[in-house]
C-alpha cells in the first residue's frame, strides 16, 4: 500500500483510539458519580467543560506548542487526553476532574494537524483521506463504549480508565513507528505578519461549518433527553445514537470521496474550493431533508421514523472532510496551518452554546427547539453561497506569502 494512504489509515487509528477512550466517562457514570458523591446535575459539568476544551483548543495553534516536528505535536495533541484520562481516577474531589475534563478538549487539535499532514502528502484527494480520518471520532464513539463496558466490567472503574490510556499510549507507538516526520513552520513574510484573522474570508469561512457543528453537538444530549421524556428505553436511547454515529462515520467517508471526485476534475485553488463548497451544500441540503423528518418523528414519538431520519442527519458530517480541507486550498502554504486552527476556534464556538441555547428553546416548545436544529442546515448553505462569491487569500496574497 502507498505510504501515504497508509499514514492516513493510522491516522483514523489513532483517532478512533483517541476519541474512543473518551466514551469511558458515560459508561462509567454510575461508578463515578457514587465515588465523587455527586448529584446527576453536577455530573454534567464534566460535559460542559469537556465541550467548552474542544472550543478553546483551537487557540494552542496560535502558540509554538505545534510548531516544529508534526509527530511530536501529535504526540501532545493525544497527550491531553491520555494524561487526563490517568488523572481523573486519582483526583481528589469533583472539581479536579471537572478541570481534567476541559483538558481532554484539546485533543480535538489532532483534526487540524492532521489536515496539515494530508495537505502535504495530497492535492485532489484531500477531501478523501480527511473524510477517512474525520470518520475515526465516530467510530471511536461506536467501539468505544462497546469495548468501556468490558474495560469496567473486568478491571473497575478506574482501572478501565487506565486501560484506555495504555491503548491510546499503544496506538501512539505504533503510529510513530510508520509515519513519516515533517516540520511544522509557520513563516511571514519580511516584518509584516500575515494575520488570518484580519482576512473577512476567515470569519466567513469558519461560520460555513458552524451550523453542522451546532446540530452535531446537541442532538445526541437532546435525543436523549426527548427520548426519555416520550418513554423509550435506554436501549432505544443507544441504538439512535450508535446509528447516529454510524452515519455520521460513512458520511464522512463517502462525501471525502465526492470531493475527491470533484476536485481531481480542476485541482488549482479556484477549483479545489469550488469542489469543498459543492460537497458541503449536498450534504446540508440532505441534512435538512433528515431533520424534518426527525422534528416529526420526536414530536409524533415515532421511534422507527426517528431511527431512519438519522441516516440522513449524519450528512452533517459530509461538510467535515471538505471543511477540514479548505485551508491548504485557499490559503497561502506558509500560512495555513493557522488558518485551519482559526477556522476550527470559529467553528468550533458552536460547540460552546449550541447545547445551552437548545435546552432553553426546548424548556418554552419542543417544536421550537426542533425547528431550530433543522434551520441550520439552511444557514450553512447561505453562508457557503456567501463565501464561494469571496476572492481566495491566496489569489490575493499568493501562494508564497
Amino acid at each position: 500500500m502507498d505510504k501515504r494512504w497508509s499514514s492516513v489509515l493510522l491516522d483514523t487509528l489513532v483517532m478512533t483510539a483517541g476519541f474512543g477512550t473518551l466514551t469511558m466517562m458515560a459508561v462509567a457514570k454510575p461508578d463515578i458519580i457514587a465515588h465523587f458523591g455527586i448529584s446527576s446535575a453536577e455530573y454534567e459539568w464534566q460535559h460542559i467543560a469537556y465541550v467548552f476544551g474542544l472550543f478553546i483548543a483551537f487557540l494552542l495553534g496560535h502558540t509554538r506548542i505545534y510548531e516544529g516536528s508534526f509527530k511530536k505535536s501529535v504526540a501532545i495533541a493525544l497527550s491531553w487526553a491520555a494524561i487526563a484520562q490517568a488523572l481523573i481516577p486519582l483526583a481528589p474531589n469533583w472539581y479536579v476532574v471537572v478541570f481534567l475534563r476541559f483538558i481532554q478538549g484539546f485533543v480535538v487539535t489532532l483534526v487540524p494537524l492532521f489536515s496539515t499532514q494530508i495537505a502535504h502528502f495530497f492535492v485532489a484527494e484531500r477531501p478523501f483521506a480527511k473524510g477517512i480520518v474525520l470518520s475515526g471520532i465516530f467510530w471511536g464513539g461506536v467501539f468505544g463504549s462497546m469495548s468501556a463496558k468490558y474495560a469496567v466490567a473486568d478491571f473497575g472503574w478506574k482501572g478501565g480508565f487506565w486501560v484506555t490510556v495504555i491503548i491510546m499510549y499503544a496506538v501512539l507507538a505504533l503510529w510513530w513507528l510508520f509515519t513519516e516526520d515533517f516540520e511544522i513552520i509557520h513563516k511571514t513574510e519580511g516584518a509584516e505578519t500575515v494575520s488570518v484573522w484580519k482576512m473577512p474570508f476567515t470569519w466567513v469561512l469558519g461560520f460555513t461549518f458552524f451550523p453542522a457543528l451546532w446540530v452535531i453537538f446537541t442532538i445526541i444530549g437532546f435525543s436523549a433527553s426527548l427520548g426519555y421524556e416520550i418513554g423509550w428505553t435506554k436501549e432505544h436511547v443507544a441504538t439512535l445514537s450508535t446509528s447516529l454515529n454510524i452515519s455520521k462515520a460513512l458520511w464522512s467517508i463517502g462525501m471525502g470521496y465526492v470531493g475527491y471526485m470533484l476536485s481531481r476534475k480542476n485541482p488549482n485553488a479556484r477549483g479545489l474550493f469550488k469542489a469543498i463548497v459543492q460537497v458541503m451544500i449536498f450534504s446540508y441540503a440532505v441534512a435538512f431533508v433528515g431533520l424534518l423528518i426527525y422534528g416529526k418523528a420526536m414530536l409524533a414519538g415515532n421511534y422507527t421514523l426517528a431511527l431512519a431520519s438519522v441516516v440522513l442527519i449524519g450528512a452533517l458530517q459530509g461538510t467535515g472532510p471538505a471543511f477540514w480541507t479548505s485551508a491548504p486550498a485557499t490559503y497561502p502554504r506558509n500560512i495555513f496551518p493557522k488558518a485551519s486552527f482559526a477556522l476550527g476556534l470559529i467553528s468550533n464556538s458552536a460547540n460552546a452554546i449550541a447545547p445551552t441555547v437548545t435546552d432553553v428553546l426546548a424548556r418554552q416548545s419542543t417544536g421550537l427547539a426542533l425547528g431550530e436544529l433543522a434551520l441550520m442546515p439552511l444557514i450553512g448553505i447561505l453562508t457557503l453561497i456567501a463565501v464561494s462569491r469571496m476572492k481566495l487569500p491566496v489569489e490575493e496574497l499568493g501562494d508564497a506569502a
